[in-house]
């Protein structure tokens, strides 16, 4: 069994995110689903058996490609596709073979049997990372393809402005989790990004950045913690509010993204520090466990 991860760039209707819910859910069992209205973006967490998890993924995207126009989206989330990134996770340790396999068989069906452009990242992908083809947006994505500086690794070998492309990966388990900061200070919520990434001398394994989230009125840390051992969340946690301390800002809340290993709140717990915006409810084995007993 595999863990798959769809980002997909919808966050404010409701029905739309629904319908993409139950197509994905066609080969696969549907965990969790995350939607923010700020970012304009909705994350899937989906276990299976390959070929029903595969399966899943092409109907889910097909649909998801059917219902989104890119022309049309406006988020705070950068993004370079309707079916943005699909992550495959190995759920044991041994299993990176297994999902790297899934990833490329994942990546050719969707280039053949939906006509979207490719490119693989992680695992699968020279340990390129999604940040390297999202680099100035979907425009200048294109502009890379167009002029030959990139080629997709499945699919056309041109990027549409409707749909885009799809980041197709094999990576190991991360987590995504977002701090707001109570202020409406964006470069507040920008300069402690900078202190906290590993890419400019803060924490390795830790990507961030500070996002002004217009329509609510708050700022936010966004993150991804993609190295769990060299930076522990319950040791970001206590970092970003130390940094933003400093700025004359409070930590007021906080968001995790899809679901949490329990071995990260076991850890946190034992630091006694508090995880904002995460409960129980949200442990991935809690939540594999309860749905295969159903």
């Amino acid at each position: 069994m595999l863990e798959a991860v769809p980002n997909v760039s919808e966050g404010g209707s409701a029905d739309v995110v629904a319908a993409i819910g139950r197509a994905f859910s066609t080969g696969a069992e549907l965990l969790d689903v995350h939607s923010d209205a700020d970012h304009h973006r909705s994350v899937f967490t989906l276990v299976g058996d390959d070929p029903a998890l595969v399966d899943g993924l092409l109907t889910g995207i097909a649909v998801a490609v059917e219902l989104i126009d890119l022309r049309e989206h406006v988020g705070a989330h950068p993004r370079v596709g309707v079916a943005d990134v699909v992550p495959i996770v190995p759920l044991v340790p041994d299993g990176m073979d297994d999902a790297a396999r899934v990833a490329r068989t994942v990546a050719e069906r969707i280039g053949r049997e939906l006509g979207l452009p490719v490119f693989l990242y992680g695992e699968v992908g020279a340990g390129r990372r999604p940040v390297y083809f999202r680099r100035g947006g979907l425009e200048e994505l294109r502009t890379r393809v167009a002029r030959g500086e990139l080629a997709p690794d499945a699919g056309p070998g041109a990027v549409g402005p409707r749909s885009g492309a799809v980041l197709v990966g094999a990576r190991h388990a991360l987590i995504a989790y977002n701090l707001e900061l109570a202020t409406s200070d964006v470069s507040v919520a920008e300069a402690v990004a900078v202190a906290v990434r590993g890419s400019s001398g803060g924490m390795p394994g830790v990507q961030a950045i500070g996002l002004d989230l217009a329509a609510s009125g708050r700022v936010q840390v966004s993150m991804n913690i993609i190295d769990l051992e060299a930076a522990p969340l319950h040791e970001v946690v206590v970092r970003v509010r130390n940094e933003a301390r400093a700025r004359g800002a409070e930590v007021s809340g906080g968001e995790l993204v899809g679901l949490i290993p329990a071995r990260v709140v076991a850890a946190a717990n034992a630091a006694d520090v508090e995880l904002p915006g995460v409960d129980e409810s949200q442990i991935l084995e809690r939540r594999l466990a309860s749905r295969l007993a159903e």
